[in-house]
């Protein structure tokens, strides 16, 4: 169902994730199908990507995550029943779907096996930021509505100085540099017109 629904069209698609995950060789699937896909696939995990569906989360050419979601991976598990060589064989097979996983964990973090391994056995839990650290993600899934572009010279300490120098300097001197009065005025407390804009032009620089 799910193929059929991917590959009816073409061209960008974005695959929304919360769940907490799965059968594995239904992720494996869903995971194939999407890195065979042609056009870019966006990942957009809302809610939570956890086991089999980190798995999947890491098919996505970009993966984001909302600021309050969360992606979890640990070792996989099954259920056996037998004698010792039964549960030998339920062993070796954990140990090589284990191994699977990590093939798609090291293609997207490009960390280490053994790293990734320990992270597993352990059941890591990561927010949004921590998943970005570490790779598994590649940005924060943000409101497009409330962004606001603002200019690199806002925040430039270098052009709030220049604005206030050049306001303090208009009131200072309203009359026109090429008619300075016959009198230097003395109402800037106390202090002559050429020695304001000295200090004016110290601050400036």
């Amino acid at each position: 169902m799910f193929r059929d629904e991917l590959f009816a069209g073409s061209g960008d698609v974005v695959i929304w994730i919360n769940s907490p995950g799965g059968d594995c060789v239904a992720a494996s699937q869903i995971y194939s199908m999407l890195m065979d896909y042609k056009g870019k696939v966006t990942v957009k995990i809302d809610g939570i990507a956890a086991s089999a569906a980190s798995v999947i989360a890491m098919a996505g050419t970009e993966v984001l995550m909302a600021p309050t979601a969360l992606m979890m991976i640990h070792n996989p598990a099954t259920v056996a029943f037998g004698d010792h060589e039964d549960m030998q064989k339920a062993i070796d097979m954990l140990a090589e779907v284990k191994e699977s996983i990590i093939n798609a964990y090291e293609i997207k973090t490009n960390m280490s096996r053994a790293k990734l391994s320990h992270l597993m056995d352990s059941e890591t839990w990561m927010n949004a930021n921590k998943a970005i650290e570490l790779g598994f993600a590649d940005d924060i899934l943000t409101d497009e509505k409330t962004a606001v572009e603002v200019p690199a010279y806002a925040f430039s300490g270098k052009e709030v100085a220049n604005r206030l120098y050049n306001k303090i300097a208009a009131k200072a001197n309203p009359a026109p540099k090429t008619a300075p009065p016959a009198k230097e005025p003395e109402d800037n407390h106390g202090r002559s017109y050429d020695e304001l804009m000295e200090r004016l032009n110290l601050m400036k620089y």
